[in-house]
């Protein structure tokens, strides 16, 4: 009762949109605005609540072990970017109404950063005599971005306001920047399998970003705004804009390629020298000779892999986290305010508690008591189905029994058991957290 989560899960249909009637809404904006895990503050921008943000530090924490897995190492750059920096690439003029402008007393112009390729690349050129020996360099942040939607829509899916994970890498050739392509990508799909997302690797076009190889990480859902065409075995997957009309077959195979829909949720690109040669960003070779820094970018949506994967995995009234990100691993449910088990379902409550805690101290902090006694147990439990807990502790009337069995609901996999304490325990011992 003293989490800040407004419910209003008794909302059905097109509950509360962006806040305009007959908006069309998704899935997971729809869940998320019903469990009190977003609120609309203007179009495109919303109140991450408590709940969410755990959710959305578990996921950086992920994220960073496998930035770090790959030699990443994180920074943090201004998010007020420098007009001059953005003309000298020419994306100030390219991107057009899409970045946010604004210029200080002074008349200095400036951009809120989508993207820091510009800044980056600036940070590294000034380093005045970089030595071979320090590359390759693979810097990434996790920041607020900004982009001025002209309709955002579908939530957190497409917003105005954003996290993001990007990454900059330098390396020394164009064999070396391939090779880390590669690793990069091998992160971002141990990434989605640590989640236990379907995602599809996809050959997509480099946009206003530019460089020459790019791929984007999709997972499949009706309301993706991403048209992708894929092998049914798996060959071969693209972004339909990358294809020519002609091409309705796997170039591998010659099976007919299906048309889906997808979620973009990652983007990799090989960007070669085009953002190092503006700045003039080098490092000294082995015979002392500056070379510009061949380079890439990697970014993952943050807020949009939370929305994307409730989006996927979600049913149509009921949350579904991927279970190593949820806000919250457990709900207790003690028995209702009245009831022939209240004393003592509530004190064996507590005592599972403390032998929980003290066996498995890594989930001390993702334990929710529903102490909401007023109401039935049936009436807690849907409600802790719908917000997506991965498991449930009922003490219902099997805690009078010798010895004392609760009811628990382990929610992703449909499945209700009926355990002792130590039974409880040693199902949550297979529990992670990152």
């Amino acid at each position: 009762s003293r989490l800040f989560q407004p419910l209003n899960l008794q909302a059905g249909g097109e509950a509360g949109g962006d806040g305009r009637a007959g908006e069309p809404t998704c899935r997971s904006q729809k869940l998320m605005l019903q469990g009190g895990l977003i609120h609309p503050a203007s179009p495109g921008c919303y109140y991450y609540m408590p709940p969410t943000v755990r959710a959305m530090e578990k996921l950086v924490k992920v994220v960073d072990e496998e930035m770090q897995a790959v030699g990443g190492q994180k920074l943090n750059m201004p998010s007020l970017c420098s007009a001059e920096l953005w003309r000298a690439s020419g994306r100030w003029d390219r991107m057009g109404p899409e970045l946010f402008r604004l210029a200080d007393r002074h008349g200095k112009g400036y951009c809120l950063g989508p993207t820091h390729e510009e800044a980056v690349t600036e940070l590294v050129a000034a380093q005045s005599n970089l030595p071979y020996k320090q590359l390759p360099l693979r810097l990434y942040q996790v920041t607020r971005k900004f982009r001025d939607e002209p309709k955002p829509r579908f939530g957190l899916l497409r917003s105005r306001e954003f996290y993001m994970k990007d990454m900059y890498t330098f390396d020394a050739s164009e064999e070396a920047a391939r090779q880390t392509y590669d690793l990069v990508c091998d992160a971002y799909r141990s990434l989605f399998d640590r989640l236990d997302l379907p995602f599809v690797k996809v050959r997509a076009a480099t946009g206003s970003i530019g460089g020459t190889v790019s791929h984007e990480f999709q997972l499949l859902a009706d309301v993706g705004e991403d048209r992708l065409a894929v092998c049914p075995d798996g060959h071969f997957a693209a972004n339909v804009e990358t294809l020519n009309g002609e091409q309705t077959s796997c170039p591998t195979c010659g099976e007919k390629l299906s048309q889906t829909r997808g979620i973009e949720v990652g983007h990799t690109f090989y960007l070669g020298t085009k953002y190092s040669s503006v700045s003039n960003a080098v490092f000294y070779s082995p015979e002392n000779k500056p070379q510009l820094a061949e380079m890439g970018c990697y970014g993952l949506g943050i807020t949009r892999i939370l929305a994307a994967s409730i989006e996927v995995l979600s049913t149509e009234d009921s949350i579904r986290w991927p279970s190593l990100i949820a806000p919250y691993q457990l709900c207790f449910i003690p028995p209702k305010r009245g009831s022939k088990e209240e004393e003592e379902g509530a004190a064996l409550l507590e005592r599972v508690y403390d032998d929980l805690t003290e066996a498995l101290p890594h989930l001390a902090g993702d334990l929710v008591l529903d102490d909401r006694t007023q109401l039935t147990i049936g009436k807690r439990l849907k409600d802790a189905n719908k917000l997506g807990y991965p498991y449930v502790v009922i003490a219902g009337k099997r805690v009078c029994e010798d010895p004392p069995v609760f009811e628990v609901w382990n929610q992703n996999a449909g499945e209700v058991s009926f355990l002792t304490k130590e039974g409880v325990i040693e199902l949550l011992s297979k529990v992670q957290v990152p």
